[in-house]
């Protein structure tokens, strides 16, 4: 009897590669022959050149019984030859998530109800606020959770140092502004450059500071929606991940368009910490690649 593994043996791993690089031929070809390599058989591929930057992205899910070191020594040669930005993970782990929330809360809800349920292949350790409105809503969830006011520049520099011992406890991969009212400094948008979500509404046209609900329903908006994009520090100005809109009319209230909003804006924010957490979601300049 042979002692190889089987296809969707339990001895195989599931492993999911991605990369970027200066596009050229032979690409595809090198990385399908370190796969083999690795004794790995290809479940999901998708690739993507770009003609703006003349870069070239890849996705690709490997079964394989192939460990780690195996795998990376398989990828090494290719890595070098093409000068690949390249990351390797497994397929399906929970990528810890730190939630930044103010008051706010079905963003939060949504999230931690995702991940509850087995949707969202995240891992929350903690939620942080500069409010304590959500204390109980977090609590329902069992995810610890901190609070501090945020009134001044001397507590929000405190804040943003909390933040960043969070990311250096928890191992934090991803940080999620889940309707956090807050404009992030310079120097926090460059510690977490790539791995930092935010979600806004979208307004056609759009509309800016107090009450944009308000302001829409008395300019009678036909369209909403909602803009997941990374956080730079040019506010609301990053590369955006996912955006979705719906129509409305004349009849609904100020209050039905803010629960139509809000519910745009927590499934437009879930579904990009989804793809970011699946490594679908590659940046390439001041655009993002999506491999759905």
């Amino acid at each position: 009897m042979s002692t190889e593994a089987e296809p969707h043996s339990p001895h195989l791993s599931h492993w999911v590669v991605t990369l970027s690089c200066t596009d050229g031929p032979g690409i595809v070809h090198a990385v399908s022959g370190a796969i083999v390599a690795a004794r790995g058989n290809i479940t999901e591929s998708q690739q993507f050149a770009s003609h703006d930057t003349g870069r070239f992205f890849m996705r690709v899910q490997v079964e394989s019984p192939a460990d780690r070191t195996e795998f990376e020594a398989a990828l090494a040669p290719v890595i070098e030859r093409w000068q690949m930005d390249l990351h390797l993970d497994e397929v399906g782990r929970p990528l810890r998530t730190l939630v930044l929330a103010s008051t706010a809360g079905h963003c939060v809800n949504d999230l931690l109800f995702r991940q509850r349920g087995g949707q969202l292949p995240v891992e929350i350790p903690l939620v942080l606020s500069n409010h304590g409105t959500l204390r109980d809503l977090v609590d329902f969830y069992g995810v610890p959770f901190e609070s501090a006011p945020v009134t001044s520049a001397e507590t929000k520099a405190e804040f943003e140092k909390r933040i960043l011992e969070a990311v250096d406890q928890h191992d934090i991969e991803l940080v999620v502004l889940a309707r956090y009212m807050q404009i992030l400094s310079p120097e926090l948008c460059d510690a977490l450059a790539g791995r930092c979500i935010n979600i806004h509404h979208s307004f056609l046209p759009g509309f800016k500071g107090a009450n944009p609900y308000r302001q829409a329903h008395a300019r009678g908006v036909k369209l909403i929606g909602a803009t997941a994009h990374f956080v730079t520090s040019d506010l609301d100005e990053g590369p955006i991940i996912e955006q979705n809109v719906v129509r409305v009319e004349h009849s609904r209230s100020v209050a039905e368009l803010v629960a139509i909003g809000q519910d745009e804006e927590s499934r437009t924010l879930s579904q990009a910490v989804k793809w970011f957490a699946e490594r679908r979601v590659l940046l390439d300049g001041q655009r993002t690649v999506i491999f759905r």
